[in-house]
């Protein structure tokens, strides 16, 4: 298995952003395709904003020259054979809808070269779920970012029992040589490690909210102050997206992420407060 060199990244939203910020950073080359030329736009936006915050975070090795260079790293493109045509490995962003991923996947599969690597950051789904729409089960895993990387900065990876144990290694080497701390799985666990912990604070927030008990405000001080969190669970919603909440609740058939599906949509994301990327989402920003 030869060393990754080329990175494409498959959607340019909050964390696909970040992930080719991230690698780009390290020294990769990185193309980041998305469906529209507007979509790239945002992109190009949300990039030169984060260039900016690696050096005010005090991100070791970021200066205004360096984190110039990792900018012109990134080519973008909006034609999918174009931009996965020389990669080494490709990391699917796209929203968290199986439907979504498996065309996206099918599509790939032909497009891509042989020995391109492809991994999926998705935070709920199995790559199990995904594995036999990739054309290549052996060269196929997750690999998942947390938000804010260059701060949080672990990269989950998890394999399938499909998994060539040397794309497996070769995706930890990728993630340690990015800047990132690989928490490397044994086997598949829904929600991975982070949000095995992560998802049931966040359940527990929603019900609170939903049975009246708390607004988000008291919610979050009572966790902030209690544990010495330095955010709190309506904050974590916030940042890791309203729409991302939304999908995962909807594809729960359980009664109460339905009712929590349906209170999202009515009170957020149908008025375009869909978090910290759009500027208000629980808080404003």
């Amino acid at each position: 298995m030869h060393s990754i060199r080329n990175l494409t990244v498959l959607g340019t939203g909050v964390l696909g952003s970040q992930i080719a910020y991230q690698a780009a950073f390290h020294g990769f080359d990185v193309i980041a395709y998305d469906l529209t030329n507007d979509a790239v736009s945002d992109a190009r936006a949300r990039l030169t904003k984060l260039a900016a915050v690696y050096v005010a975070d005090d991100v070791v090795g970021a200066t205004a020259e360096s984190t110039t260079t990792a900018l012109n790293r990134i080519r973008f493109s909006t034609d999918l054979a174009d931009a996965v045509s020389e990669a080494d490995l490709v990391i699917e962003a796209v929203p968290e809808d199986i439907g979504i991923k498996r065309a996206l996947y099918e599509k790939l599969s032909a497009l891509a070269p042989a020995g391109a690597v492809f991994a999926t950051n998705s935070s709920t789904l199995l790559p199990s779920d995904l594995k036999d729409f990739t054309g290549r089960p052996d060269r196929f895993l997750a690999l998942h970012y947390a938000n804010n990387v260059w701060r949080q900065n672990t990269a989950e990876v998890m394999g399938t029992t499909d998994t060539d144990p040397a794309v497996y290694e070769a995706v930890v080497d990728f993630a340690r040589r990015s800047g990132l701390e690989p928490i490397e799985l044994k086997k598949e666990k829904a929600g991975y490690v982070l949000n095995s912990l992560l998802v049931p604070l966040l359940n527990a927030a929603a019900e609170l909210l939903l049975e009246g008990i708390a607004a988000p405000e008291t919610i979050d001080k009572t966790w902030r102050i209690a544990t010495g969190a330095p955010t709190g669970p309506f904050q974590i919603y916030d940042v890791i997206g309203l729409k991302t909440a939304y999908n995962v609740a909807v594809a729960n058939p359980e009664p109460g992420s339905q009712a929590w599906a349906a209170y999202l949509k009515a009170n957020y994301i149908d008025k375009g407060k869909l978090g910290t990327a759009t500027g208000e989402g629980f808080y404003r920003y």
